[in-house]
């Protein structure tokens, strides 16, 4: 459903979307999907890199600060 609303007439107009509207909105989907992924994966190699390290994240800081 797409939720148009005038702020000006404060009218709201709810309807389906079109074809290429929900095309656009199932990519988008997927795009940020991946890029959940791509965070999670991150943290995921940080968090391993610091253990072994054996440092803290904080400690990490400092050497790079």
């Amino acid at each position: 459903m797409i939720r148009i609303h005038n702020t000006e007439t404060d009218e709201i107009i709810d309807r389906e979307m079109d074809a290429e509207e929900l095309k656009q909105y199932k990519l988008d989907l997927l795009s940020a999907a991946e890029a959940e992924k791509q965070f999670k994966e991150a943290a995921t190699a940080k968090e391993a890199l610091l253990n072994k390290l054996g440092i803290t994240a904080e400690e990490a800081a400092l050497l790079l600060s």
